[in-house]
This record gives C-alpha cells, sequence and structure tokens, in this order.
C-alpha cells in the first residue's frame, strides 16, 4: 500500500471513532435562569417571591403541602453505553403556615439511599413447558370441532 493510502484510512478510523469517545450530556428537570434555588432566604421569602424567582417546582412533597423540591440532573452517556447520572441535585425549600421559606435543604447524589424492592413473585397457575415440550407438545393432538348443545350431531350448530 501507498503511504497517501494508509495516512487516508488512518485518519477516516480517527474521524470515526471520535465521535464514540465523546461524551453527550443529557439535562433534565428544574434548569435555573437566573436565580439559582440557594439564593432563596429563609425569613426573607415568601412562597409567592419563590414562585415568581424560580417557577414551579418541579414537584411538591406528598406528605406536607409546604414543601417544594427543584430536582435537576445530569446524565452523561459514551458512545453506546446506558446513560450515567454526572450531577443529581435537589432543592427543598419548606414554607411555614404563614408562606414564609422556613428553610432551604440542599441534597446532591451522594445522600440518596437505594431502594430495595421486594422481589418476589406472584406464582401462576399451570407447569412451565420445556422447549421441546413448546416444539413438539401438539403433535398427535387432534382438535375435534365443537358441537352446539341444540344439536348434538352437528358441529356447526346450523340446522
Amino acid at each position: 500500500m501507498s503511504k497517501p493510502i494508509i495516512a487516508a484510512t488512518l485518519a477516516l478510523a480517527c474521524l470515526t471513532t471520535t465521535g464514540c469517545i465523546s461524551s453527550v450530556k443529557a439535562y433534565h428537570g428544574y434548569a435555573p435562569d437566573e436565580v439559582s434555588p440557594s439564593n432563596i432566604e429563609p425569613g426573607l421569602d415568601t412562597r409567592s417571591s419563590v414562585l415568581a424567582q424560580l417557577g414551579s417546582p418541579s414537584t411538591e412533597s406528598v406528605f406536607d403541602d409546604n414543601t417544594w423540591m427543584y430536582i435537576t440532573t445530569i446524565q452523561e452517556r459514551f458512545a453506546f453505553f446506558r446513560p450515567k447520572i454526572s450531577t443529581r441535585t435537589v432543592t427543598a425549600i419548606r414554607f411555614s403556615d404563614e408562606d414564609v421559606v422556613d428553610e432551604v435543604l440542599k441534597y446532591n447524589q451522594d445522600d440518596g439511599q437505594v431502594i430495595n424492592y421486594a422481589s418476589r413473585e406472584t406464582p401462576t397457575r399451570g407447569r412451565e413447558l420445556g422447549l421441546w415440550e413448546q416444539i413438539f407438545g401438539t403433535v398427535g393432538q387432534v382438535a375435534l370441532p365443537a358441537t352446539d348443545e341444540r344439536t348434538p350431531g352437528n358441529p356447526t350448530g346450523r340446522r
């Protein structure tokens, strides 16, 4: 092979693999514009001022209507691999009964906990068939036509 062909092949190989090496970032959830949730000050801001500065929360607490949460997640994906969470922040803002900010709590992905779900399975009726039973299970079985109760000798049920 000549040197220009080898150089062109190497250049083409480098260009095609650079797309696989670079990561793609995806942003999910709350994206702060001008004011960050960390700029909210307890005792000074109210529910309406938080709504005006930050907008609607990502979610509200299920058990307490006085807690708003702003959740931001950044995922990175390399080539064809599954995306991994590189950054996750949760800002919980608690309000008093007078709608004044009581406290601002900040959590990141290190503060999260893995929840183990019950891995029990509900049993089903019947038995499990093996591969050969599924393939050859109906060999030799003859399906009988259904009969009508009014005309037992006539399988179609027509008179």
